[in-house]
């Protein structure tokens, strides 16, 4: 039997453990979300802060988040993500030689464009950034944004307008501004920016699972029935 099939029973089995509200809510949301663009947070090392970030995605639709843990290792604080965490798809970047090189590599073979937040001579504003193809938004660590290898590998840089003495946001106020401004111009501006059919069906199932308590031991049992009834 083809993965597809698969994906389409264990689909329709976790969804006899749902209500139908839950399920119209979940295709609701699934309906706005978007890979056209994707976050990248470079060495973030306060707990508050990537976990807001990854709040605010949720709320935005930003779909994808990839984490670069160069020297600091991730920690979700619950209290300020608010569970976002189990509705969203995290990479993560940890055992590479070059952490940020990895990342960002894999992503342009995915066809991103790499976009680096920084003050950068060549940056330009979230209204001028050319949003139609999909791309990748950076942020770096607190206090020195932004590392060599992000400014070698970037493809354009974008900034936020700052009119006071403070020159630089916190990252969690910085990524929330962008991900308002480019996720409303895509959603504006960019015909398909939806998942496509394959991310929504594999998002869906995991968001079920999310819906579902003890989905391991569910699974499990479906898992047998399933290869019993096919001969698998």
């Amino acid at each position: 039997m083809s993965d597809l099939v698969y994906k389409n029973a264990l689909t329709e089995y976790l969804e006899g453990f749902v209500s139908e509200r839950r399920r119209g809510r979940l295709h609701e949301v699934l309906k706005e979300r978007t890979n056209h663009m994707q976050l990248v947070l470079e060495d973030v090392y306060q707990t508050h802060n990537f976990s807001a970030v990854l709040r605010s995605a949720d709320i935005f639709g930003i779909q994808t988040t990839n984490f670069i843990e160069n020297r600091n290792k991730y920690k979700i604080s619950e209290d300020v993500s608010m569970g976002s965490t189990q509705w969203l798809t995290l990479n993560r970047f940890q055992n590479h030689e070059n952490n940020t090189k990895a990342c960002l590599t894999n992503l342009k073979s995915q066809g991103y464009k790499i976009v680096a937040t920084s003050l950068h001579k060549n940056s330009v504003s979230l209204e001028e950034l050319d949003v139609s193809k999909p791309f990748a938004l950076v942020f770096g660590t607190e206090l020195t944004g932004i590392t060599k290898d992000v400014e070698d590998m970037a493809d354009e840089f974008v900034k936020l307008p700052m009119y006071g003495f403070t020159e630089s946001f916190n990252i969690s106020v910085c990524a929330a501004l962008c991900m308002y401004h480019l996720s409303s111009r895509i959603r504006k501006e960019v015909p398909n920016y939806g998942l496509s059919e394959d991310e929504k069906r594999d998002i869906y199932i995991d968001w079920l699972k999310a819906s579902v308590r003890k989905h391991d031991l569910i699974i499990k049992e479906f898992d047998a029935k399933y290869a019993q009834n096919n001969n698998v």
